[in-house]
Formats: structure tokens, C-alpha cells, sequence
């Protein structure tokens, strides 16, 4: 058993984060074989692309529900829990919701780290819920070789209607809450590239929570939000699109990476899951000639609890950016077109 003090983590898994979610190229061909004859309109679920499933209770009232949970994105335990479960909660965030409770979800290999390491991934989450405001209410656990932590969260809406993905106009600016990047700083973390500094950064930016930027989305009424994660900006803002029947346009020059994300992008020191994002959704994204591919591959990198991609009318996105700004480091990326051949359009 190897002992607390010299554990790294992320040394007992193949993936990291959300770099070791299945291609969406996989998903969507097994979804789409599953049998939905138990569906009527009480439910909204995965059909949809969207955050989290809703359901409609008999006196008309809605709750949400999401699940997440992945491998070790940094050698921390306590970190990892903090930034699992704040990824966890995030999905209720995206659609304007209101967290009630969790459920632990844990996969841990007993026989070769101790105890201590289980404890204070737990401890971490459980801190983050705090931080929410909600209890972890319980949850299961099994063992296994490689640990895996995260969270079912239930919410409700915080005002009477949720923000799907899949109302976007045109006219709407793209605002993003968070820096890119995570995927890549994290895959450098694991061959031991990444500077003291930048896994400060990257560790800080993970584990925020998206509450206070959902609240005031809320507020405004923006027409369509999600979180980007797993599949990266370009997949789920093409999802995006896709759902609301438009085009964005995006400009590479005006989005935030964490430091070091040029360098190690140049060199290819990316998550595998990011070349496979790139992969199955190049043929729906206009690239300038002027995009090189390593930077096609930041667009399309793995986030793990990445920031709040929002769409905002036009005439309320001055305001909604200076309110966003007081707490946030929000930044526009671009906006929403008319519907052309490609859902994305990248300069």
C-alpha cells in the first residue's frame, strides 16, 4: 500500500477528469438503440443534449437531475473532491437551477491506498457541497483499480422557467465564464510539465462553483446557456446551435486560456479525449485559414468543471457583462448568426 504522504493520484488512472469521458461519437450510437417508451411529457432527458433531466411533478412543479463523476484530475485528494464535486453541481447551474441535495457516487481501490486518501476525497466534496449550500445526504461505493468520485445532484429551478441549451437567437452574444485550458494543463500535471504556478491556477479554476454566474443569468433572462466540459467548447457549443437551429460565430483572439495552454498545445502535450472531440465535430466548424490546428485542438480540449457558455440578447448583454464582471472574469467569445451549413464559424 503506498503511503499518504508520496501518493500521486493521478498515477492510478488512464484518463484524467473529463479527458476519460467516452468519444460523443460512441455515446450518441448506443443512445440512440435505448428503448423510450416509458417517455411522456413529465420528462425531459438525454434525448435533448442538455445539462440535466427534468422532471415535472403532479402539482406542475419541476426538479432537475444530473450525475457526474471521472477519474483523478490532480494528485491532491482533497482537490479532486472539491473540484469533482463543484464539476457535479455545475449541470444545475447551467440550466438556472437551485441545488437541494447530493448523493456520493465512489469508486476506490482499497487494497493499495489507504484509507486517508478515501476520507479526504469525501472531505472535499463535502466541503464544496457546503459551500453550495446543500447536504450529501449519502451514496454508494464500490472498489475498484482505478478511483472515481463525483456527485448526483438534485435542484429545482431558482425562478419558474429553466435555460435549456437550445434557445439561442440570432443577435445573441456568446459570453464564457471561465478560462480554457484544463484538459491540457492537467494531461502536462500527469508527465510531470506543469509548473508549480499553473497547477495552482488550474486547480483554483476547477474547483469554483458557477452559482453566482447562474444566479445572475437568471436575473437577466438569457435565452440559452450550458456548461463546457467534457466534449470541449466547439461540442457543446455546437450542441448549442444544433438545438436552437442558428450559427455561432467565435474569435479565437478573444478567448481566455490559462497560462501555458500555447506552449503545450504546440507541442502536443493534449489529452486524448480533446483529439477525438476535434475529430468527430471538424466537419460541422468553419475554420479561417489562419486557425492553426494546435489551436483547433484548444477550442476542442476536455474541460473538467469548466465555465458557464452563455447566450445573452443583445440588448441586455452590455449590463448583464458589467454585473457578471463585479464577481467574475466573464468575457465575450462571439455571437449567434443565422443558420448556415456549419454550426460553428471560427476566426
Amino acid at each position: 500500500m503506498v503511503k499518504n504522504t508520496k501518493i500521486k493520484l493521478t498515477s492510478f488512472s488512464s484518463g484524467a477528469g473529463w479527458a476519460c469521458k467516452l468519444s460523443p461519437d460512441t455515446l450518441s450510437q448506443v443512445l440512440s438503440t435505448i428503448n423510450q417508451d416509458l417517455k411522456n411529457n413529465q420528462t425531459y432527458g438525454f434525448e435533448s443534449m442538455d445539462d440535466c433531466c427534468i422532471y415535472t411533478l403532479n402539482n406542475g412543479e419541476k426538479i432537475i437531475q444530473s450525475v457526474d463523476f471521472f477519474t483523478p484530475i490532480v494528485d491532491n485528494p482533497y482537490d479532486f473532491g472539491k473540484i469533482a464535486a463543484a464539476n457535479s453541481l455545475s449541470d444545475i447551474y447551467a440550466m438556472g437551477g437551485a441545488p437541494l441535495f447530493a448523493l456520493n457516487i465512489l469508486a476506490f481501490p482499497s487494497d493499495d491506498l489507504p484509507n486517508e486518501v478515501m476520507a479526504d476525497i469525501l472531505r472535499g466534496g463535502s466541503d464544496k457541497a457546503h459551500e453550495a449550500g446543500i447536504p450529501i445526504l449519502g451514496g454508494h461505493s464500490i472498489k475498484d483499480k482505478e478511483p472515481k468520485y463525483g456527485l448526483v445532484v438534485t435542484g429545482k429551478p431558482l425562478k419558474n422557467n429553466l435555460i435549456k441549451n437550445s434557445g439561442a437567437k440570432e443577435g445573441d452574444h456568446l459570453i464564457l465564464t471561465k478560462p480554457l485550458g484544463t484538459g491540457i494543463i492537467t494531461t502536462a500535471l500527469k508527465k510531470g510539465l506543469a509548473s508549480d504556478s499553473q497547477l495552482e491556477e488550474v486547480t483554483k479554476t476547477m474547483s469554483e462553483l458557477n452559482a453566482k454566474a447562474s444566479e445572475i443569468m437568471v436575473d437577466f433572462e438569457v435565452n440559452a446557456c450550458t456548461d463546457v466540459t467534457g466534449y470541449g467548447l466547439l461540442g457543446h457549443l455546437s450542441e448549442m446551435c444544433d438545438g436552437s437551429n442558428v450559427t455561432a460565430h467565435i474569435n479565437f483572439e478573444k478567448i481566455n486560456f490559462l497560462g501555458g495552454v500555447f506552449e503545450m498545445a504546440q507541442k502536443d502535450i493534449v489529452p486524448g479525449g480533446s483529439k477525438k472531440n476535434l475529430d468527430y465535430i471538424s466537419n460541422k466548424i468553419d475554420f479561417n485559414d489562419n486557425i492553426a490546428e494546435f489551436q483547433k485542438i484548444m477550442l476542442a480540449d476536455a474541460q473538467t468543471s469548466g465555465g458557464l457558455l452563455i447566450s445573452c440578447p443583445d440588448d441586455r448583454y452590455e449590463e448583464f457583462l458589467k454585473v457578471l464582471s463585479w464577481d467574475i472574469d466573464a468575457y465575450e467569445i462571439g455571437t449567434i448568426i443565422n443558420k448556415e451549413n456549419n454550426l460553428v464559424k471560427v476566426d
